[in-house]
């Protein structure tokens, strides 16, 4: 008899490490989970404030999940371009991704309309567009209940501005010159109404393309600018900020729904502090980072952008016709109360 009392005292034991080790609860006591790496893919370098804000997050979602979740971070393009890596977040085969606004339009059209140029005219007026903005929320519940892609928070990147080989004060100054551009139908429309020829190709494409004389430039925030070394090779920097560009950070829907509720609330948790360092650091870094390419070789060209803006006045009506003046006019007025 006490031989099988022991035997199954035994048994038992060995059924409970069992299921700790897989993460499943027995007689309603929840033992924890098994722990799991999760991939998040952006195409800047290691030097950006995207990384460093990558780096944060992950450091974070470890933390808040007592070591359940690690975050392994491929930078520069590793595993996939912008466009890939939300492909690969439908598919599972990665977990996180962070890129520009745009770059999700292929997914879902609405969401071009966030890069309409000179939307707001602040950060703070960004962030509350991004943040606060009924228009914007409901297109990004849109993306997660039919593309399976979750948005948690959205990061820093910056207004867009040029970097060139030759200067430029007006679009009569660029009429036909060759910029590199990706891939989205709201961009073409403004960089062609400004007179730019566009030349369609991944941002890691950019550099090289540039060196080889195949484009004379290319457009991206200044904080990109300085982290992809753009500045080396098109060194005139023009100070347009024609859109307001951040990148919101998102999770695979597969991904997110293979996650307790507790494990969630902490990554979320991890997604929204990310965000607020991202846009201090990056609001707070354009004069140094300005400073430091011009120490570099670089010249700062501030132009006037009511000339800009002017030009471009007719992607507004092209908008209307291709999503609906109901729709347009609605994101309008809210980005237009923001203003005030």
């Amino acid at each position: 008899m006490k031989r099988r009392v022991l035997l199954q005292a035994a048994r038992a034991a060995g059924v409970m490490a069992l299921a700790g080790a897989a993460g499943v609860s027995i007689g309603g006591t929840a033992v924890a989970q098994t722990s799991m790496t999760l991939k998040f893919s952006h195409t800047d370098s290691p030097v950006g404030a995207r990384q460093k804000t990558a780096e944060l997050f992950a450091k974070n979602v470890e933390s808040y999940t007592d070591g359940r979740i690690k975050v392994q971070i491929f930078h520069s393009g590793q595993l996939a371009n912008d466009t890939k890596s939300l492909e690969q977040l439908q598919l599972g085969g990665l977990d996180f991704a962070v890129t520009g606004a745009s770059t999700y339009a292929p997914q879902l059209k609405e969401l071009n309309l966030l890069s309409l140029p000179y939307l707001v005219d602040t950060y703070e007026q960004g962030w509350k567009l991004f943040d606060e903005s009924k228009w914007t929320q409901e297109q990004f519940e849109k993306l997660a209940a039919t593309r399976g892609i979750r948005i948690l928070s959205t990061w820093e990147a910056g207004f867009r501005s040029f970097s060139t080989k030759r200067p430029f004060t007006s679009p009569a100054d660029i009429k036909g010159t060759k910029l590199r551009a990706f891939k989205n139908d709201m961009f073409l429309q403004l960089l062609s109404a400004m007179g730019w020829n566009a030349v369609v190709m991944p941002v890691t494409e950019a550099y090289l393309a540039i060196q080889q004389g195949v484009v004379d430039g290319q457009e991206n925030p200044i904080d990109t600018i300085y982290s992809q070394k753009f500045y080396e090779v098109a060194p005139i920097l023009t100070l347009t900020e024609h859109v307001y560009s951040p990148i919101p950070m998102s999770i695979s829907e597969r991904t997110w729904k293979k996650l307790s509720p507790t494990d969630q609330a902490a990554v979320r948790k991890a997604a929204l502090e990310a965000s607020a360092f991202s846009r201090q650091e990056v609001k707070g870094n354009d004069d140094k980072i300005l400073a430091e390419m011009v120490a570099k070789g670089a010249t700062v060209n501030r132009v006037d952008k009511a000339v800009f803006r002017k030009v471009m006045e007719p992607v507004y009506e092209t908008a209307r016709k291709d999503y609906g003046a109901e729709v347009v006019d609605r994101l309008l007025a809210e980005a237009a109360l923001l203003k005030r």
